[in-house]
């Protein structure tokens, strides 16, 4: 087969199948707000992004990654095709499309847009995540800015002539955000420092930022900055730390560009992935004239920029999960069409060889990875579409569940994917064999570029801190039992069903032992051990991950089911197939509890009992 990157990297029957069958994502349409759209709008948008990815996006995907942004010392040079394919997704209106009618948007559905973000990540993600950027940063605004700062700055960002940023990290300190040093004077006379006043409480910025995706660039007119930074005097730790904006040029009351802000760019890091989007060490207010807005109160921009990493960290999930399709699928392909070896018990060496799907191995392999990337995607669509639900929730108590709920699965769907999806892309390059690893085909990319989202937006140990050390015990384990209940409910609905009641009892008896082993593991968090506590909390994450995958396989296996029975042609495969790779999950992936759970339970102490002095 040739080696070009040429075939469809997601599986548009599935993503229908998630949307339409598993989520029923079209009955959405009965509340006012999704009123105008159909399965056929949303059908179109899908049609729209895929072709989109395929001729602009995914043709790019190789020369973006073999010529990675570079700095002259005053430009960052990109190839001109990100530009390009970037204004057809623009000129498109995904930029906007989730937004009011009013703020020109398309009122589309999240997780109708998540799922066609899956075809561009899956594509090249590289290129579109200097967008995908801009959309949460735009978010942020939209939802704590002053209307002059959402005019200013988050209207052009929807319309894609500006685009953003997150700046969190600084060189020194990390993921640790109580320590950072990046500092924030009031300017006390505005008018007299020539700074234009109807943007807010202006202040000098100064300090640096690491690890800024989309930094510096030359894509559009403007890039807008959304910077962590503490006022002088502010209390110590992240409650001292305030959000501001801060535009590479700054905007005036028109809406013209003025003057360049003192951003610089330091340089540029060379990553094993993601090498199509710039990533940068950004100097602010080094000649002590960078001018930053503050976005809301005082001291609550952490609160802010949460909004903000906890959307990154569900596209994080989303993109792992689309990088992990894309690999599965090439390999899938590939497997079908390479013949090699004979069967076992064939002993006649004149006979041909056979296509290497045909060898078990090669089976368990894509098998492997169809069940993570499948209950991957199913998982990412399900957060989706509680954005969804939530919005359109018909009083606030039903609204405080569904967000209780959304705030426990985010670690997972940050996490689990990446992880495990990153897997899947191991097992894509085993089953290309040598060829697997040479760049003549796009699989090991696919790896090196999937590798960087264990990492994004909070390591995968900060996601297992964050389930076992805040959300399981938030609001007296309010969230944890409501997680719980959520998942038993729909084990009960799959008694019912023949073909799931066994998998149903098995998730049943797993999630009584996950919460036997949280209960366990409580006093420990209650009593001040609170380090024996979190000692094991990425084996919690990886623990309470799969059980979540299972409780996605259940799901679609019910719908499976429920469909098989009057499917055709086609269908039928599709629905025996869903069924088989919830098999695989339960059979191979499910029983990996046994080892953890009774580990977690004891408070295993062999990671912190050992010294630094040992290793």
């Amino acid at each position: 087969m040739a080696a070009e990157n040429s075939l469809s990297t997601v599986n548009r029957r599935d993503l229908d199948f998630q949307l339409f069958e598993h989520l029923d994502i079209g009955s959405l349409t009965e509340a006012p707000h999704f009123a105008d759209h159909d399965r056929g709008t949303m059908a179109a948008v899908l049609d729209t992004a895929q072709a989109i990815a395929a001729e602009h996006f995914q043709t790019h995907n190789r020369k973006a990654d073999l010529n990675e942004p570079h700095f002259d010392g005053q430009t960052v040079h990109i190839i001109p095709e990100v530009r390009a394919a970037l204004d057809r997704f623009v000129e498109a209106g995904f930029m906007a499309a989730h937004r009011s009618y009013d703020e020109g948007g398309q009122q589309l559905p999240w997780a109708v847009l998540q799922a066609a973000f899956t075809c561009f990540n899956a594509a090249n993600i590289g290129s579109i995540g200097y967008a995908f950027l801009t959309i949460g940063a735009a978010n942020m605004i939209g939802a704590f800015g002053s209307p002059e700062q959402k005019a200013r700055f988050m209207q052009p960002m929807f319309e894609g002539r500006f685009f953003g940023t997150m700046c969190l990290s600084e060189p020194q300190a990390g993921s640790g955000l109580a320590d950072i040093r990046t500092k924030a004077a009031p300017v006390s006379n505005a008018a007299e420092a020539g700074i234009e006043g109807s943007l807010g409480a202006a202040y000098r910025i100064s300090g640096s930022k690491m690890w800024i995706s989309a930094g510096e660039h030359e894509l559009t007119e403007n890039i807008v900055h959304m910077v962590l930074a503490r006022i002088e005097g502010a209390p110590a730790g992240v409650k001292g730390i305030s959000l501001f904006i801060v535009p590479k040029r700054r905007v005036e009351a028109d809406g013209s560009l003025g003057s360049r802000n003192d951003v610089q760019l330091m340089g540029l890091n060379h990553k094993m992935g993601f090498r199509g989007t710039a990533n940068t060490l950004l100097s602010f207010g080094e000649n002590g004239d960078c001018i930053g807005y503050l976005v809301g109160e005082p001291h609550r921009g952490l609160d802010y920029m949460f909004h903000m990493m906890n959307e990154a960290r569900i596209g994080v999930g989303l993109g792992a999960t689309s990088l992990g399709l894309a690999g599965y699928l090439y390999s899938l392909d590939y497997a079908k069409q390479r013949p090699q070896g004979r069967a076992p018990d064939n002993k006649d060496p004149a006979s041909k060889p056979v296509p290497i799907i045909q060898h078990a191995d090669i089976r368990r392999l894509l098998l492997a990875q169809k069940a993570a990337v499948e209950g991957a995607l199913a998982l990412c669509l399900y957060a989706a579409s509680l954005v969804d639900r939530i919005h359109t929730a018909a009083d606030d108590g039903e609204k405080a569940r569904l967000s209780l709920l959304l705030d426990m699965l985010t670690p997972m769907v940050k996490s689990w994917p990446s992880e495990f999806c990153l897997e899947a892309n191991k097992h894509a390059i085993q089953v290309l064999g040598g060829y697997g690893y040479t760049r003549d085909y796009p699989v090991e990319q696919y790896y090196r570029d999937n590798r960087l989202n264990p990492i994004h937006e909070g390591t995968h140990g900060i996601q297992g801190i964050d389930l076992l050390g805040r959300k399981m015990v938030m609001k007296g384990g309010a969230g944890a039992k409501l997680l719980f209940e959520t998942i038993a409910a729909d084990i009960a609905a799959a008694r019912a069903l023949p073909d799931c009641a066994a998998w149903a009892e098995e998730l049943d008896g797993a999630l009584a032992r996950m919460a036997a082993t949280t209960r366990a593991m409580l006093p420990a968090a209650q009593d001040g051990r609170a380090s024996l506590y979190l000692a094991n909390a990425t084996l919690y994450l990886d623990a309470m991950g799969h059980l979540v995958i299972a409780w996605m396989w259940l799901r679609q296996a019910g719908t499976a089911a429920r469909a098989l029975s009057g499917a055709e042609g086609d269908d039928v495969a599709f629905y025996r197939g869903k069924l088989a790779a919830a098999r695989y999950f339960y059979a191979y992936e499910l029983g990996r509890l046994d080892h953890w759970l009774p580990l977690l339970a004891r408070l295993e102490p062999a990671t912190l009992e050992m010294q630094a002095d040992w290793f």
